[in-house]
């Protein structure tokens, strides 16, 4: 029995997606971050840190989202390569985007979308970085059709973040192969259910729809911004 504690982020996306796309059958919990559920002594069980997501797999937990990635990779012997090369290519680009892409988009949501105060260097600062990191992407990209040649958890984890660029304000103009991987990716039915998991945050933030992103922006701040719950 698998059992995923998640939420509707980016880092959340990544189990949600790699289960469905591997075909394993498991059950899910949404954690209430606005209420604080992920800091209650249950939960640290699962995860001493504190975040989402965490799975648990006949009663051993495993948290961080790459390495949960990685474990069911392993488990399943799919989208992880055959060999030591080809496994290292695909734990390359998981780790640039656990060191690079999430890291710099995630401090770019919070300066561009949570924070009260408007502080431009700082917007500017992780929107350009992350900017440079889809440029690398694309550098990539126009040599393969995946990251590490075939599909793999790299992609999955990659994309969960690249796919929230407007929300960073991070633009993908004039980069053709990082378009084409994006709608490539998107066009998967393993993804495509991933991203309802727990729920499809299209659904409550819509491109055109600005107080949708508004209300949410305000309940995340109160996380982000305090470290406390809303």
């Amino acid at each position: 029995m698998m059992k995923l504690y998640t939420a509707a982020t980016p880092n959340g996306y990544k189990a949600s997606v790699a289960l469905e796309e591997m075909g394993f059958d498991y059950e899910f919990e949404k954690i209430d971050l606005t209420g604080g559920v992920q800091k209650q002594d249950w939960f640290l069980e699962i995860n001493p840190n504190g975040r989402i997501p965490a799975l648990v797999h006949d009663d051993f937990p495993i948290f961080e989202s790459g390495a949960i990635m990685l474990y069911l990779a392993r488990l399943s012997g799919k989208f992880y390569g055959t060999d030591a090369k080809s496994q290292s290519r695909v734990e390359q680009w998981l780790m640039f985007q656990m060191g690079g892409i999430g890291p710099m988009m995630g401090q770019a949501n919070v300066f561009y979308r949570y924070f009260p105060e408007k502080i431009q260097p700082a917007i500017d600062r992780y929107q350009n970085e992350g900017r440079r990191l889809f440029e690398v992407l694309e550098r990539q990209l126009s040599r393969t059709e995946y990251l590490a040649g075939d599909y793999s958890i790299a992609d999955m984890a990659n994309w969960c973040w690249v796919r929230t660029h407007k929300w960073s304000g991070i633009s993908i103009d004039g980069l053709p192969n990082l378009q084409r991987w994006l709608e490539a990716i998107m066009a998967r039915p393993g993804v495509q259910k991933g991203i309802t998991v727990p729920e499809d945050m299209r659904a409550r933030i819509r491109d055109d729809d600005e107080d949708s992103a508004k209300k949410f922006a305000e309940q995340a701040r109160k996380i982000v911004v305090t470290g406390k719950p809303a």
